[in-house]
């Protein structure tokens, strides 16, 4: 992917939906920048009450800082909430708060938009002075035009829209006989056998045969077989764990993770519910991997209304409700679409 660069507020509000994949509603997202190099996104709710300010602002302080590579941010509050003529604009107290904290970690903020429900303007305004532009101005963004053309959209939400499954009993059939099979195998034969079926499908620009959809559905319901698919899915050889943690020296496949997404929901489509959570699970998993909470979250949630007990998704979503960011995420160089300069 060829650099682009942000030239102006509707590139950068553009180059937010695309980084989330939704336009985000009540919330704040931060983009930590090394000199003129975009790295990390955050995107992160607006408090809903006052007098907690300040720990909101040390909790994303906390999350910005954790990219050492940072020195400046810009941010963009997105919110319905109007500005009075005259006032400081909604959240003030909290931009002042996070003012201060990031500057206590070394880190500046070179610029802030706010976002209403139809029109954006610079966060500080000079004062009696007016510069609304519609929001649908970023439609015409050089930066939106790029990434529509890679293929790139924005939902209006961040709902997940899954493919409909088909549900058919011979489905979940034919995935119980094969974990029959994948139960009479040594364990390290079902793991190797798995590894091969799942590379090989990495590796294809194809979608897979039925069967092999199949193989690669039963296969997901052994946890220590998943737990080697998974790490198998960024092309990175480090220790499993490090991958799975998202904690390598090596910058992921991020092509390939992508594209490991797209088979994990064509196999989802002929998942029964009772074959449904590892999946789910996997793809929430990958989700935050790129730095995408919210969806990993549904993802999540998801996998549990179909399988109240999986514990990983329980666990996985524990963690995101840690506020714990995938390492990737937190380097400019490792990070998820990082292609992209300010001037």
């Amino acid at each position: 992917m060829n650099a682009l660069t942000i030239k102006d507020p509707a590139d950068l509000l553009s180059f937010i939906g695309h980084t989330l994949g939704f336009w985000p509603k009540e919330s704040l997202v931060c983009i930590t920048l090394n000199e003129n190099k975009v790295g990390a996104t955050l995107r992160i709710d607006l408090p809903r009450q006052t007098g907690h300010e300040l720990h909101y602002a040390k909790t994303v302080t906390s999350y910005l800082a954790s990219d050492t590579n940072a020195n400046s941010i810009v941010f963009a509050l997105y919110t319905s909430s109007r500005p009075e003529p005259g006032q400081p604009k909604p959240h003030a107290a909290t931009i002042a708060a996070l003012t201060g904290t990031l500057a206590e970690n070394g880190i500046t903020i070179r610029d802030g938009i706010f976002v209403g429900e139809d029109t954006y303007s610079p966060y500080d305004e000079e004062p009696g002075q007016i510069l609304a532009f519609p929001v649908s101005k970023t439609q015409y963004s050089q930066v939106n035009a790029e990434f529509i053309y890679r293929g790139s959209t924005i939902e209006p939400t961040s709902n997940i829209a899954l493919p409909p499954p088909t549900h058919r009993a011979e489905h979940a059939t034919a995935v119980e006989n094969y974990m029959t099979t994948i139960h009479a195998d040594f364990a390290h034969l079902a793991v190797q056998k798995a590894h091969d079926l799942w590379m090989s499908m990495l590796d294809s620009q194809d979608y897979p045969t039925d069967n092999d959809t199949t193989a690669l559905i039963a296969y997901f319901q052994f946890p220590h077989i998943r737990d080697q698919l998974m790490a198998d899915i960024p092309g990175i050889d480090e220790p499993p764990h490090h991958i799975l943690f998202a904690q390598t020296q090596t910058p992921p496949q991020w092509s390939r993770i992508e594209w490991a997404q797209q088979l994990l929901l064509h196999a989802y489509t002929r998942s029964s519910p009772q074959h449904a959570a590892p999946i789910l699970t996997t793809i929430g998993y990958i989700n935050w991997w790129q730095g995408r909470g919210s969806k990993a979250h549904q993802y999540m949630q998801l996998a549990l209304d179909t399988n109240p007990g999986y514990r990983f998704a329980r666990l996985s979503d524990q963690m995101l409700g840690a506020g714990i960011i995938a390492g990737w995420n937190t380097n400019k160089d490792t990070a998820y679409k990082t292609h992209l300069d300010m001037p």
